[in-house]
């Protein structure tokens, strides 16, 4: 065999390229579907994440701009770039990180042998069905792929973090520096009103809202709403 033939044999895994579309249809893993390789990424919360929410008030994402396949493989590369520039630049202590995507959709590979004398083992396109190579996520136009809650100061850090993470991935994304506190659904003002009123209930690294709706006491306190009754 000559070298070129030896060196096609020890080939390294397909480049992503391969794999960015969304063609057919999704394909977990499942009963049917054994023998998947773990994802590459197996960590999704950097930084402090058991912090809560009136810690890190600010918060910058990375939006998809594109539907395409997101590998596991990207997804990773993309958290240690995000986690290491935030480290150096932000502080060990001033941020956390969280990958939203899990790729949970399994891609195969058509395996042929092209090393010489595989003539007659080689079976071309019969059975071409391929075997599970590693998984990716599926992601949408305007959907997260990371997003870091951090201090309002160091909010463009964490904007500039996610722009080097943009070179992990293929396809278009956009860097957003949100208008809401941290990770909640309600904007500065609002939490600041909705605060002050005790309608937020901390809730891990995010907060419960109390609605109007429902008995009186769980606004007011138990003792109050008795003595109003009375």
């Amino acid at each position: 065999p000559t070298h070129r033939q030896h060196h096609r044999a020890a080939m390294g895994r397909r480049p992503a390229r391969c794999y960015r579309y969304c063609n057919g249809k999704p394909y977990p893993k499942s009963r049917f579907c054994r023998g998947v390789p773990d994802p590459k990424i197996r960590i999704y919360d950097c930084g402090k994440k058991k912090l809560p929410c009136d810690e890190f008030p600010a918060a910058a994402h990375l939006v998809c701009d594109e539907i395409q396949q997101v590998t596991s493989e990207c997804l990773e590369a993309a958290r240690i770039a995000t986690n290491k520039y935030m480290i150096t630049n932000a502080g060990r202590d001033f941020f956390h990180i969280r990958m939203r995507p899990h790729p949970y959709h399994v891609l195969r590979i058509n395996k042929t042998l092209s090393c010489a004398g595989a003539d007659r083992l080689s079976t071309g396109m019969r059975g071409a069905f391929g075997k599970p190579y590693g998984t990716a996520a599926r992601v949408k136009i305007g959907q997260v792929l990371i997003s870091i809650r951090t201090k309002e100061e160091k909010v463009q850090i964490a904007a500039e973090a996610l722009r080097r993470a943009k070179f992990k991935f293929a396809g278009r994304q956009k860097v957003h520096v949100s208008n809401k506190f941290g990770f909640t659904r309600f904007g500065k003002d609002d939490y600041k009103k909705w605060q002050e009123r005790g309608r937020l209930i901390p809730d891990g690294i995010g907060v419960k809202w109390l609605s109007s709706r429902g008995p009186l006491h769980r606004l007011i306190g138990r003792e109050a709403a008795k003595e109003l009754a009375d």
